[in-house]
């Protein structure tokens, strides 16, 4: 039998009538031959109620009963919809997260997943066609006996982590839209739902700002060649035909894309703050000595621009960070100014980033060229430039965000 791993988040799940409509999604694939794997976020809120107890508990609370406590969400949505599949008369069973078991690191509320037993699933599947109903989210870190959870978001990482360890055809993540769009829908209403989309370009698309999928779900996917369908939830189970295809997009190999253009698609974050240092000596080990102690504080760094001085004794750094990171950035670069030696620190937080991505960019030449005369006739400066084989990123200010996103977007023909 083909197996499949359907995964439902938190607006999916929001309440009783929404976990009984999943119920019915459930056994529509059951009734089609398949083998299922269900694997479910908390319901909508459950888990900000659970974190503001933690905070408002003690301010500085162990990482560890941290996790014993914001893993619970997911267990009740489990339990209550294997009593639901139950009452509907089929055979399902919850699991944790430690019960399959998911190892994972000890890094409380953001550990990585090492290894999944699926061995049991699959038994259960033969002996007694028991659907698996997994609490996503948590798992096992083995040297301690401890609970884990996988971060925001860790929910899909979970149910792709299972799709790899059972062989499943397909991990199915049921959310709120019925796919992956060339853009925000929001900003430009005639962006398209992608019917494909290869794992590097999603790998793009989650870590620049499209909010559909998770990075580290996308990672394991292209790893174990697990394909992932982005699909909605929100339609009625009843009037989709298993046999078929519905609305949604597939996540895939790069090989099962046939056409390939060479956008695929806009990304854009307005959570991005930009940094200066000016007039820092340029000499060998200086980059070190600004980036390593901003490391050492868990902050992401990108959009890394130098321009050296006339002189070439001097240069000024420009670069970004997460707007929620900005102030301590600035305050770890304070205390490392006599070791760098650099004149002063600019910033802004009123600054956006605007990707374009495409696996199609490969092959051809000037694409990013377009971009910048198509912006700079719109009156839209661009501070900083990255690019890699697929993408290209463009810090901007963020009153342009979306005149930008919209001008890139018809200039690519993605309107069509």
């Amino acid at each position: 039998m083909p197996r499949l791993v359907m995964k439902f988040g938190g607006t999916s799940v929001a309440n009783l009538e929404r976990i009984r409509s999943v119920a019915r999604h459930v056994k529509r694939e059951i009734d089609a031959g398949h083998e299922i794997a269900v694997v479910v976020s908390a319901m909508a809120g459950a888990t900000d109620q659970l974190v503001g107890w933690c905070r408002e508990a003690a301010p500085l609370h162990d990482a560890r009963e941290y996790d014993a406590v914001v893993s619970t969400g997911e267990q009740v949505t489990a339990g209550l919809l294997a009593i639901t599949l139950e009452g509907m008369g089929v055979n399902a069973r919850s699991w944790q997260g430690w019960q399959l078991p998911i190892l994972t690191s000890n890094a409380h509320a953001a550990a990585r997943i090492l290894d999944v037993n699926g061995a049991e699933l699959l038994k259960r599947f033969q002996e007694r066609h028991e659907v698996a109903v997994i609490a996503g989210f948590q798992g096992l870190h083995k040297e301690t006996g401890r609970i884990t959870t996988l971060g925001r978001g860790g929910s899909d990482t979970s149910a792709v982590a299972i799709a790899a360890a059972i062989a499943a055809e397909r991990c199915d993540i049921y959310t709120d839209v019925d796919g992956v769009y060339t853009t925000d829908p929001r900003v430009v209403q005639r962006a398209r739902r992608l019917d494909r989309v290869a794992y590097e370009e999603m790998l793009e698309l989650a870590s620049l700002g499209a909010k559909v999928m998770q990075v580290r779900s996308v990672e394991l996917g292209m790893v174990h060649n697990v394909r992932i369908f982005v699909r909605s939830s929100f339609e009625k189970p009843e009037d989709i035909d298993p046999r078929g295809i519905p609305p949604g997009t597939l996540i895939c190999g790069e090989e099962e894309i046939v056409e390939q253009q060479v956008v695929t698609g806009i990304a854009f974050s307005k959570d991005e703050a930009q940094i200066s240092i000016r007039r820092v000596q340029d000499k060998p080990g200086i980059a070190a000595a600004i980036f390593g102690p901003l490391a050492e504080a868990n902050i992401n760094v990108d959009m890394i621009v130098q321009n050296v001085s006339a002189d070439g004794a001097t240069t000024d750094l420009t670069f970004t960070v997460p707007a929620a990171d900005y102030q301590r950035a600035t305050e770890v670069l304070i205390k490392v100014k006599d070791r760098v030696g650099y004149e002063r620190v600019d910033g802004a937080n009123d600054v956006a980033k605007v990707s374009v991505i495409g696996i199609g960019m490969r092959s051809h030449a000037g694409v990013a060229a377009q971009a910048f005369k198509a912006l700079a006739e719109k009156g839209i400066n661009i501070r900083a430039i990255t690019t890699s084989e697929i993408k290209f990123s463009l810090l901007i200010e963020a009153n342009y965000t979306e005149l930008a996103v919209r001008t890139l977007h018809s200039l690519y023909d993605l309107d069509k």
